[in-house]
């Protein structure tokens, strides 16, 4: 092969007059006669489809940029999928002419030239232009260039055209010396993918909505600031690379190239990154921003649809599931398929709201109380659960499995994908109403309008005699209530009421003392039998102790000890309940001061919270006493001190005088309160002597 007559360009000599720049990026005087080029005429131009062609381009012609900016090394196939030709020919139509010009530049003057004087006759050319344009046209020409060479580069070998023409750029001994230029091209490679990322970066930068972000918000007003500069070292960087490009054309093989363009490009390289990160830095400041606002648009808007009149409800259960119209956002748990939420309209609908978390008993209890209100014409509601849950991508595996298992255990509607629900739903859901990790179940009425903000409450005390679950209704059916073994029991065990039908005494024992168990019932049953009164004894358990209830339950079995229930969601809704009682007293002003009821639900609620047993007595008139563990026992093994005020006074009044005596102003008694937001009351006074308890803190992880 004929020697080259023409010698190849010298990088070093392209650069070495300009290191002083390169070190000192941010001198003032370099950033006032960048600033000195820059008049733009507000001309306004979109630049995605070049963006992308350009992108697309540097993917083809270089496979390793493509696998880094792909993340799996896949790519379209078809440029059309993305961007049309009618959509290129209105962009290029005015900036063809700019991108040759452009081109023209960075290859006459990369052959020998001062880097920096090429790089500030580009921003003369482009003066009139944004500082997004600038770097966007002058990507478009180095483009051009770049792909050009690959391409003549992958085809040579097999098409006549292409060889032809990289004989006469003398590419077949690029080729033969591909190895010995590995680092150039590795360093060239980097460059490249990093000129590409600010371009991006800059570009993203001008997309920002305008509604949401100003350019007086710091961030962007810093990232502005860095502009010019960021412009001047992309298009420097396209000099450089342009003209390393040109060098390998020019290359024989008998020339060996210099470490040095491998340092001027990494160099290069390690600017553009650290332009990148900080530019990059400063557009995830600006998207949190603009992230926030719409955050707090969307949580003011659903405040305010919250607070409208409508003539339905799907205007509201739009903006807390979904206003998508191309999404089927509820799954049905019954049919198992997804559908509209037009399958409300009109409808009563509980908003079941929880986390992950939501307990089986919960489920299966809701799940009676839902299929008894479909048989009955006159109370007819939709449920819809919406899972609040974490949505860290360390957790989306794990929620994503727990969310189809619990998802699975309900005949309901329930969201089709978590993901769907907004953060200012959830933000709305917890501030407006008071959700923290328990389950609530938001009422709405056909119109929309909340009826309840927890009708669980409701639910859970009275069943589906509480629909339409308002207040008013809450009130009404409190108003005929009573302090009674009914209202304890109601819906849970059926022979038990028919033990008080029947003119029982009856006995009501929970905890988890085993050895005070064993004691209390077998001493109980005894004096019952000494007294001759028909007594029948009901162990209800501890709340929040499955597991140690569930052994006490096997051994009250095995020695016939007592009734219990062998099922422990009966012994879950018992206390569950109680709660709810308490909690529904309390959103009506109720205290145990100035309510009867509520001061036998506190006293309960205290008892459960001692480590020993507690007991409840009933007598056939549904008169009733109770007393701590100890206290009740300690009256059944005194029987002998007042059974001859039995005969006399009646069994149960007997008793309750007797436990009167035994009580001592030195007590301790606990009450645990779940947490609930907004529900829990400031001061709470003993149930047994009236003081005010102190209140204390307790943090629990329930296993069980």
């Amino acid at each position: 092969m004929a020697s080259h007559t023409r010698p190849a360009p010298n990088m070093h000599k392209l650069i070495k007059n300009d290191r002083r720049m390169l070190s000192a990026s941010d001198d003032n005087a370099m950033t006032k006669q960048i600033l000195a080029t820059h008049a733009p005429d507000g001309r306004m131009v979109d630049f995605k489809p070049i963006l992308f062609t350009i992108e697309d381009v540097i993917r083809r012609a270089t496979p390793a940029i493509g696998n880094v900016l792909d993340g799996n090394g896949q790519h379209e196939d078809m440029l059309e999928d993305h961007i049309s030709s009618a959509e290129m020919d209105g962009v290029l139509e005015s900036l063809t002419y700019v991108i040759q010009k452009v081109g023209a530049e960075l290859a006459c003057k990369c052959s020998g030239g001062d880097a920096h004087a090429s790089t500030m006759a580009i921003l003369n050319l482009l003066s009139n232009y944004s500082w997004d344009a600038k770097v966007v046209i002058t990507m478009a020409a180095f483009a051009v260039n770049y792909g050009q060479y690959w391409l003549l580069a992958q085809l040579y070998t097999t098409n006549m055209l292409a060889k032809a023409l990289a004989l006469l750029k003398q590419l077949p001994d690029v080729m033969e010396n591909s190895s010995s230029l590995k680092p150039q091209f590795e360093a060239l490679n980097k460059l490249v993918k990093a000129m590409l990322d600010v371009t991006k970066c800059i570009v993203e930068f001008t997309e920002l909505p305008s509604q949401y972000i100003s350019q007086d918000t710091p961030a962007m007003s810093v990232a502005i600031a860095h502009f010019p500069t960021a412009t001047y070292w992309t298009i420097k960087s396209a000099v450089a690379c342009t003209s390393l490009i040109e060098s390998l054309v020019s290359l024989t093989h008998e020339r060996i190239m210099s470490t040095t363009e491998v340092w001027e490009l990494s160099s290069l390289a390690h600017k553009e990154t650290n332009i990148y990160e900080h530019l990059r830095t400063q557009l995830d400041l600006c998207l949190q921003h603009i992230d926030g606002k719409k955050h707090l648009e969307a949580y003011q808007n659903l405040v305010r649809i919250s607070e409208t009149h409508h003539l339905d409800n799907m205007k509201f259960i739009r903006a807390l599931i979904s206003a998508r119209d191309d999404i089927q956002p509820l799954y049905d748990g019954t049919s198992k398929t997804t559908v509209h939420l037009e399958i409300l309209k009109r409808k009563h609908v509980l908003l079941l709201i929880s986390d992950l978390d939501i307990s089986h008993e919960e489920v299966m209890v809701l799940d009676n109380l839902f299929k008894e209100s479909q048989q009955r014409q006159e109370i007819r509601y939709e449920i819809v659960w919406i899972p609040i849950i974490d949505q860290s991508i360390e957790q989306q595996g794990k929620n994503k499995h727990t969310f189809k298992e619990v998802q699975m255990m309900m005949p309901w509607f329930s969201v089709h994908e978590p993901s769907i629900i907004e953060r200012s739903v959830i933000r709305f859901i917890k501030e407006k109403w008071n959700f923290t990790k328990k389950t609530i179940l938001v009422a709405l009425d056909p119109q929309g309008k909340v009826s309840s903000t927890n009708a669980l409450h409701m639910l859970w005390i009275w069943g589906n005699q509480a629909f339409p679950f308002t207040s008013e209704r809450e009130e009404a059916l409190w108003k005929t209530e009573s302090w009674r073994l009914e209202l304890l029991i109601d819906g849970i065990d059926l022979s038990i009421l028919d033990w008080a039908a029947e003119g029982r005494y009856i006995c009501l024992f929970g905890g988890e003392d085993m050895e005070w168990i064993k004691e209390f019932t077998m001493k109980t049953k005894q004096v019952a039998e000494e007294a001759k009164v028909d007594l029948q004894m009901a162990y209800v358990g501890k709340n929040n102790a499955k597991e140690r209830v569930r052994k006490i339950t096997i051994m009250i079995g095995e020695n016939k000890l007592s009734h219990y229930w062998p099922d422990s969601t009966l012994i879950w809704f018992f206390w569950a309940r109680l709660e709810s009682m308490m909690y529904s007293k309390l959103n009506h002003g109720r205290t145990v001061e100035n309510d009867q009821i509520m001061q036998e639900i506190m006293t309960l609620l205290s008892f459960d919270g001692s480590d020993k047993g507690w007991a409840i007595f009933f007598g056939r008139g549904g008169e009733m006493t109770r007393a701590k563990g100890e206290t009740a026992l300690g009256c059944i093994l005194a029987y002998e001190e007042w059974k001859t005020e039995v005969e006399e006074k009646g069994f149960l009044t007997a008793l309750a005088e007797y436990l009167q005596q035994l009580r001592t102003p030195h007590h301790c008694n606990r009450l645990i309160l779940p947490g609930l937001a907004g529900n829990i009351p400031e001061n709470v006074v003993c149930a047994e002597c009236g003081r005010a308890m102190e209140k204390y803190l307790m943090y629990r992880c329930c296993v069980e």
